[in-house]
């Protein structure tokens, strides 16, 4: 299978979703109001602090379906490993819906500050968000296993049908069933069912064929052989959420649903920029782990190289836009101005940490394809130890603009002291190079956006600052392609050949 294709089909399926969840938040806003959108936010945390029960098993079976494709493990072993993880998935499903529905009432009473829902109205909403997202945590498994086979561009299309359902067509039903929060969840519940279904039947259907002499079923020994590595990606990826959803957390019982919405929204709009490196890392992590099981050095660290400044090129920029000019984007976006006022200093915090982020997750896809992660286990111990009560005093002290500089640093911190120490422990000489190949798009990106924010003169019509805005971002994504070494090269390439020809 292409990587290019791969790539290209993950970038308009990832896309497509973040932009088309990005752009339907108004229209929410409008029928549901702000208080009750706070509770789609609140829906979306909870959906990432339940991943701290995935226990690295996701990730580890797109790697092992991945090892399959390169030849390093057997079908029969395959299915077994499936078969085992079903049961595991499905059972702390049912547990951990079961303990978020019993706890519904104590959520909407004492945690969130409601005021103008009625409680239990919040109360069943938040039932409704328990069932939606346990189905949609047995998704992410099935998601891995048709991610590891690379059948990139099924998924994206998958993806992109799930997405217009839960985004788009929840419009309708506000025009002409309901704009409760519990209608929304309930229309929700529908779609997640109809995911898991669909998503558990292309899997099968990729599953090799393998004799095991009777019906398979829960077995300890395929999922002992891959313990090891999957705690080590749970611990990290328990790292994660507690770095990415903390604030989150604490907001929400700081905040009044109203200024939880207005958060969540600034949140949500400087999330557009991980789009950029997650279709790059679906596609880069199982074609790294087969060059590594073929013993393809070179390859491996030639792809990783260019796929880092495929992600700079383009994300850089968009981080700068939302950052320097966070409150005409939100503008732009929403049509309100106090919107716009209350989360543009949170944007601007957020979208540069996002940015520093979608290049700093690149060697830990080194580390995943190596299978050796112990540099990441200890770095995200001592960043945990450092961060989270850094996060918790500036969070409880200062809000939404705590929260803001606690994530950029949060982002910069291991950028600058932890990735020298990872390149050098896998190829000795790396890092040097790796931020050579960035220091150009960085520096003229950024000196690009200063001048331009210094420069421009906004009109005042909505449509004419979001042209504006098209074409500030067009310009720095120029700049920046103008500072890869790796897109002059390809370009020189392409001239040769057509003056050649």
């Amino acid at each position: 299978m292409s990587i290019k294709r791969n790539v290209i089909a993950n970038y308009i399926s990832q896309f497509y979703v973040v932009v088309i969840g990005i752009v339907m938040v108004p229209l929410y806003i409008r029928y549901m109001g702000a208080e009750a959108y706070g509770l789609i936010g609140f829906y979306a945390m909870l959906q990432a602090w339940f991943m701290l029960l995935d226990m690295g098993f996701t990730p580890t079976m797109a790697r092992e379906t991945a090892c399959y494709r390169g030849g390093t493990t057997d079908a029969l072993t395959l299915c077994r490993l499936l078969r085992t993880l079903e049961y595991i998935f499905v059972g702390v499903a049912m547990l951990g819906a079961g303990a978020m529905m019993a706890g519904a009432g104590i959520i909407a009473g004492k945690w969130l500050k409601v005021q103008h829902l009625p409680l239990a109205e919040v109360k069943h909403a938040i039932m409704l968000m328990a069932a939606i997202v346990a189905l949609r945590w047995i998704c992410a498994l099935y998601r891995g296993t048709i991610n590891g086979f690379e059948r990139l561009v099924w998924l994206g299309s998958f993806n992109v049908a799930v997405a217009t359902l839960r985004f788009v067509c929840v419009i309708p039903f506000f025009m002409y069933v309901s704009t409760s929060p519990t209608g929304y969840f309930s229309y929700q519940l529908v779609i997640a069912l109809i995911e898991v279904a669909a998503l558990a039947a292309q899997t099968y259907r990729l599953l090799p064929r393998a004799e095991s002499g009777g019906r398979l079923g829960w077995q300890w020994q395929p999922l002992r052989r891959v313990l090891k590595f999957s705690l080590t990606i749970a611990f990290t990826g328990s790292v994660w959420v507690l770095v990415t959803q903390t604030d989150k957390l604490v907001l929400s019982k700081l905040l009044l649903l109203t200024d939880y919405a207005y958060f969540t929204l600034a949140v949500v709009l400087a999330s557009g920029v991980m789009v950029i490196s997650g279709p790059v890392s679906g596609a880069l992590l199982p074609r790294l782990t087969k060059l590594n099981a073929e013993g393809n050095e070179a390859g491996l660290i030639s792809l990783y190289r260019s796929a880092t400044q495929l992600v700079g090129v383009i994300a850089i920029p968009a981080a700068l836009v939302l950052a320097f000019f966070a409150e005409k984007v939100l503008w732009t976006w929403t049509g309100d101005m106090e919107i716009a006022r209350k989360a543009s200093p949170v944007l601007t915090l957020y979208a540069a940490g996002n940015g520093i982020l979608a290049l700093a997750a690149f060697p830990y896809y080194l580390q995943f394809a190596k299978g050796d992660l112990k540099l990441h286990l200890v770095g995200n111990a001592l960043f945990v130890a450092l961060f989270i009560p850094m996060l918790l005093w500036t969070t409880w002290e200062y809000g939404m603009i705590g929260a803001g500089f606690a994530w950029l640093i949060s982002n910069l911190l291991p950028f600058v002291i932890w990735l020298p120490v990872v390149h050098q422990r896998f190829v000795r000489g790396l890092h040097l190079q790796w931020l050579r190949d960035l220091s150009g798009i960085i520096c003229l990106t950024a000196c690009g956006a200063a001048i331009t924010n210094g420069l421009v003169k906004w009109p005042q019509g909505r449509l004419q600052v979001a042209l504006v805005l098209c074409a500030v971002s067009l310009a720095l994504l120029i700049i920046s392609a103008a500072g890869s070494p790796w897109i002059r090269g390809k370009v020189s390439a392409r001239l040769r050949m057509c003056l050649s020809g």
